[in-house]
């Protein structure tokens, strides 16, 4: 499986077996969900995930996924409440809700999400049902009417979003940073930020690892419309994009959602920084033993368009059957990797950058195409190397090594890597290679696998990625 599957941690997959049986279904990545629990309360099973990688011996990567400035209404009256198209409630600031007593009040505790509210924007409500427009501005940026545009069910504390507005709240809030030092402190590889508008949130994010003195990867989501627009430079900062289709299918109509779907990944794919789908994969799965034929197909699409990583969030965390999601994701991925590579085999397209790392690895892929070989290698200290070879796709695994466990950790969420810890103590990066080849049991006599590395020339004032050999065992 090239791809790469993220299990989101919760109450139904917390016990060993249960670990263990979606690691050796191909899971790499573990998923921790702050917005329903702290750093602090996942210490146990990071503990647990450790020793797997030990037992395993398979590099696993835990992920803390940070909560961002989610904004949510207060406490209904009568909750829930039934809602049909037309109907009229109130939105405003908490101190309104007295005066407001012919109509349902929704009261919001986020005065910066009410700034620039105007009449005929769009409020949306968790999943988007019931959803609102703006009627009528009562009292500038404070207290609104709203007009339902269909009907659903209203509860209590659920999310809310006003898709196409620019909300001036920073995407890391004090509750992150405190689980973004309590992650740090219990061994978490990688942490995803909420709710990111522009690439100043991911600067603010690697401010405060820098202050601890800590480099891990970044990964923003994409949620909101602004993010989406603002994508490039983001990407820019960012080691790798989710592309987060619960809240983004709020922001935009879901019509436009699989296009803006497949820009993000192609997108991700020139920059060589992973792409992770997430929400609703499989969603059936959370109460059902068999995905159905849509979210299948959903799946496959994504892998189709170039995704690294495939996420299961309530699937894995709360659902009935974790193990099968995870085993049917694999099926599904199996069969669509095979029918892309038949695709796209022989066919890796040329651009007109000026990039010589990027066409060496090119260079490097085709040679394997040609050759018959049986993987590509890579000796990758920084992991720069491992993406551009990742960004072409090729059909063959490619085994990455490094000496640095973080980057070896980040290296799960590119698709086709399997990255190996290399030997520090031989000196020669191609040596470290050749040694990797030669002792690897997977590969058999005869076999021939093209690698890449670096190797100092006279004058050069940096080692970097120069040569491609094809090593025959």
């Amino acid at each position: 499986m090239q791809s790469k599957t993220i299990a989101t941690i919760g109450p139904s997959c917390m016990d060993h077996e249960t670990l263990k049986s979606m690691v050796n279904y191909g899971v790499r990545i573990f998923r921790l969900n702050f917005s329903h629990a702290e750093a602090k309360d996942f210490q146990s099973v990071v503990k647990d995930i450790r020793n797997l990688e030990k037992e395993l011996q398979v590099p696993l990567t835990i992920m803390g996924d940070l909560s961002g400035p989610k904004i949510r209404i207060g406490a209904l009256e009568n909750a829930p409440v039934q809602i049909t198209a037309k109907d009229q409630i109130y939105l405003g600031l908490p101190e309104f809700g007295s005066c407001c007593q012919d109509k349902l009040f929704m009261g919001l505790d986020s005065p910066e999400a009410l700034n620039g509210l105007l009449p005929e924007m769009d409020v949306t409500i968790s999943d988007g049902i019931p959803g609102f427009k703006v009627l009528s501005v009562l009292k500038e940026n404070q207290l609104f009417l709203l007009e339902a545009q269909n009907g659903g069910i209203l509860s209590s504390h659920k999310g809310i979003t006003f898709p196409g507005k620019t909300i001036q709240l920073p995407a890391l809030t004090d509750k992150d940073k405190v689980n973004l030092h309590n992650g740090l402190d219990i061994g978490l590889d990688c942490f995803a930020m909420s709710f990111v508008q522009n690439k100043n949130d991911i600067i603010d994010l690697k401010k405060e690892l820098k202050n601890r003195k800590h480099w891990v990867p970044i990964i923003a989501k994409l949620e909101r419309a602004n993010a989406y627009e603002n994508m490039d430079q983001i990407l820019s900062e960012a080691d790798g994009i989710m592309v987060a289709r619960g809240d983004l299918g709020l922001e935009y109509p879901l019509s436009y959602l699989p296009v803006i779907q497949k820009k993000i990944i192609t997108a991700c794919r020139r920059a060589q920084k992973p792409a992770i789908v997430a929400t609703q994969m499989l969603l059936t799965m959370v109460n059902n033993p068999l995905p159905t034929r849509a979210e299948a197909t959903d799946v496959a699409n994504a892998i189709l368009d170039g995704a690294d990583c495939l996420m299961l969030s309530e699937e894995t965390a709360v659902g009935s059957y974790p193990i099968d999601a995870v085993r049917f994701i694999q099926e599904i991925a199996h069969n669509a990797e095979s029918y892309f590579m038949k695709q796209n085999q022989g066919e890796i397209q040329q651009g007109t950058e000026k990039n010589p790392g990027k066409y060496l690895a090119y260079s490097a892929c085709l040679l394997a195409y040609n050759s018959d070989s049986t993987a590509l290698a890579c000796h990758s200290t920084t992991g720069a190397t491992a993406s551009l070879l990742s960004g072409w796709r090729p059909a063959l695994p490619i085994y990455a090594l490094t000496p640095n466990i973080d980057i070896i950790r980040m290296l799960n969420f590119y698709w086709g890597i399997r990255p190996t810890l290399s030997d520090d103590k031989i000196p020669n990066h191609q040596d470290r290679v050749e040694g990797f080849i030669q002792n690897c049991p997977i590969f058999k006599n005869g076999d021939s696998i093209v690698f890449t590395s670096g190797q100092p020339t006279p004058g050069q004032k940096k080692q970097h990625t120069n040569q491609i050999k094809i090593y025959f065992k």
